[in-house]
């Protein structure tokens, strides 16, 4: 078995358990939520759909009829974009569990006649070449065991003139010191990541994979206070109880979270923004 089957396996394993809990927990958004200076009371959950709306604007798009969202966990972003632009929205992500429950919420939503979901590896996407006006990558690339590659799916399934809208855990631009080290390696154990990269090294990763138009920028000031809010719920004692039951895997993520909120706070984990463009013609 080759590693990067051997990580799919393990990233599929890990959201297969961990979804249900998250969903019920801290809802259909599996992403950070998004702040501005003086919202410090803003709910998470309001500030997780204020994400995608702000990506949205900051990338400028305004239009998309048919839209592929890579590492659609249940649906979350696939339904409100679907909803926003009357697109067609076809969702992938590895875990099975994942997949059928976006399913079932396109359903409860009316969607389903529009958005669809199935399993399948970004590296690899099951999609004619062109398909899409928008590829929509909302921290999942994190995950991916070849970066080229996966961008290089990305701008093959894209039309001419479509646009990527990336967004990805990143790390500290230039040389890492031990304890960077160490815990960027407890980072990639705990939540599956082979690797990550910067925002400079994406930048040029990007450019060499053929797209136009790149614009980077890092919100990581705007999305920190997400693991805090999650941490201080997932110590009430009723969620403490079902992170317990739901045994180590998802123990060990929610032990995460504390390494995850200090690695912000110390600038090596980034919160990278991309927006690319397939040339025209």
């Amino acid at each position: 078995m080759g590693e990067r089957t051997v990580l799919n396996e393990n990233i599929r394993r890990f959201y297969d358990v961990s979804s249900g809990l998250w969903e019920e927990v801290w809802g259909e958004h599996m992403h950070h939520g998004h702040w501005e200076v003086g919202e410090a009371d803003k709910d998470r959950r309001v500030a997780q759909v204020d994400l995608v709306v702000r990506l949205l604007d900051w990338a400028g798009i305004d239009r998309a009829g048919s839209i592929v969202d890579v590492g659609c966990g249940i649906g979350g972003s696939s339904l409100l974009l679907a909803e926003r632009f009357g697109a067609r929205v076809e969702g992938i992500t590895l875990s099975p569990v994942q997949c059928k429950r976006a399913a079932e919420r396109a359903r409860e939503h009316h969607l389903d006649g529009r958005v669809h979901f199935q399993v399948a590896d970004a590296h690899r996407m099951p999609f004619a070449d062109g398909r899409f006006d928008l590829v929509w990558s909302l921290e999942s690339g994190e995950h991916m065991a070849d970066k080229a590659q996966f961008l290089r799916e990305c701008h093959r399934v894209l039309r001419p003139g479509g646009r990527l809208v990336f967004v990805t855990w990143c790390r500290r631009h230039g040389a890492l010191d031990a304890r960077d080290q160490k815990w960027l390696e407890a980072i990639y154990r705990i939540y599956h990541l082979p690797y990550i990269l910067s925002i400079e090294s994406y930048a040029q990763l990007l450019g060499e994979t053929g797209f136009s138009g790149i614009r980077t920028t890092d919100w990581s000031d705007r999305v920190a206070r997400f693991w805090s809010l999650v941490i201080d719920s997932a110590l009430e004692p009723a969620v403490l109880l079902k992170v317990i039951a739901q045994g180590p895997t998802v123990i060990k993520g929610a032990l995460a979270m504390q390494l995850m909120r200090r690695s912000y706070a110390r600038g090596l984990v980034r919160f990278g923004v991309f927006a690319a463009q397939k040339a025209e013609g």
